[in-house]
C-alpha cells in the first residue's frame, strides 16, 4: 500500500515537471537554479499556477469558469488536509503541504485575483492592475520563496519583481487577450491617450496604443529598478529569477516600428536561458 502511494506521488511530481517544462519554460529553467531538494515542489507550484491561469482561456462562459475556479479552491483545501483529488497537481500539492509551511492566504489571494480572468471586467486604473499582478505573479514568487526557505524580509523585492514580470507578460499578451475580447490595460491609461477597447479588440496598432504600451513598460522598468535596490539572498533571487527576463521582453514590445498584432513578441529560448544564467551567476536581476 505504501509503495503504491509512493509511486503515485512520484508520478504526480513527474507530471507537474513535464507541464512546466512544456508550457512555462521561463519558470522551468529558473527552477533549475534552485537546490535539487526543492526543485520538484517548485514544479508543483508552477503547474498549479499554469492550471489556474488558463481557466479564463478555456472558459467561454463566466459561470463555467467560476465552477472550475471553485474546483481548484476546494482541491487546494483538500490537498492541505491530506485528501488530494485525483489530479497530478493536487497530489503534488498535498505532498508540498505536508513538507512545508505555505501560508493559505497566498493561495486564497491568487485564486481570488484569478476571478478577474473569467469575467468581462476591466481595471479602472494602474493601481488595480498592479494589485492583480501582485496577487498573482508576486504571490507565486512568495510561495516559491517559502519553499526555498528564503529570507522573510525580502517582501519588497518579491513584490516589485513579480509586478514587473507580470506587466511584461501582459503587454506581450495584448493580441492574445484582444482576440478573446479581454482587456487588461487600465482604463484611465487608455483614456489618457484616447484609445478605446474596441480599437484594441480590432487589432489596431496605433501610435496612441504604442504610447500606452511604452508607459506601462516604463512602469515595469520602475518596479524592476525597485526590486534591484532590495538586494536579496540567493534563495530569494531564485524565487524571482524569471523577472530577469523583463528587459528582454520590454525591449521587444517597445522596439521602434514593432507591431504587436502582426509580429511575435517572443524572445529566442537560448537568449532567455543566457539571461537567467547571467542573473543567477551574478546574483542580480
Amino acid at each position: 500500500m505504501l509503495w503504491g502511494v509512493f509511486v503515485k506521488i512520484e508520478e504526480a511530481l513527474a507530471a507537474c515537471e513535464d507541464t512546466v517544462r512544456r508550457f512555462d519554460p521561463d519558470r522551468y529553467f529558473a527552477s533549475l537554479f534552485a537546490p535539487a531538494a526543492h526543485r520538484l515542489h517548485l514544479f508543483v507550484l508552477y503547474a498549479f499556477n499554469y492550471e489556474v491561469a488558463r481557466l479564463g482561456e478555456r472558459s467561454r462562459e463566466p459561470m463555467l469558469g467560476a465552477i472550475r475556479l471553485q474546483w481548484w479552491r476546494e482541491a487546494v483545501e483538500q490537498a492541505r488536509d491530506g485528501r488530494p483529488r485525483e489530479h497530478p497537481v493536487t497530489i503534488g500539492l498535498a505532498d508540498l503541504f505536508a513538507r512545508t509551511s505555505l501560508p493559505p492566504a497566498l493561495f486564497e489571494a491568487l485564486l481570488d485575483a484569478r476571478e478577474f480572468d473569467l469575467v468581462p471586467d476591466t481595471f479602472a486604473d494602474r493601481a488595480a492592475l498592479e494589485s492583480y499582478c501582485d496577487a498573482t505573479s508576486s504571490g507565486l514568487m512568495r510561495m516559491t520563496a517559502c519553499v526555498l526557505e528564503a529570507d522573510a524580509a525580502a517582501e519588497p523585492f518579491l513584490h516589485h519583481a513579480g509586478i514587473a514580470y507580470a506587466l511584461a507578460g501582459l503587454l506581450r499578451a495584448i493580441p492574445f487577450h484582444a482576440a478573446r475580447r479581454k482587456l487588461y490595460l487600465p482604463l484611465d491609461t487608455l483614456a489618457g491617450e484616447n484609445v478605446s477597447a474596441e480599437e484594441i479588440f480590432a487589432g489596431r496598432n496605433s501610435p496612441a496604443l504604442k504610447r500606452v504600451v511604452q508607459g506601462l513598460a516604463n512602469c515595469a522598468y520602475g518596479h524592476l529598478k525597485s526590486a534591484r535596490e532590495n538586494a536579496p539572498q540567493r534563495e530569494t533571487l531564485i524565487a524571482a529569477l524569471p523577472a530577469a527576463l523583463v528587459p528582454l521582453y520590454l525591449k521587444r514590445v517597445t522596439r521602434r516600428g514593432f507591431n504587436l498584432f502582426r509580429e511575435s513578441s517572443d524572445v529566442a529560448l537560448f537568449r532567455r536561458q543566457l539571461q537567467l544564467l547571467r542573473a543567477a551567476t551574478f546574483g542580480t536581476l
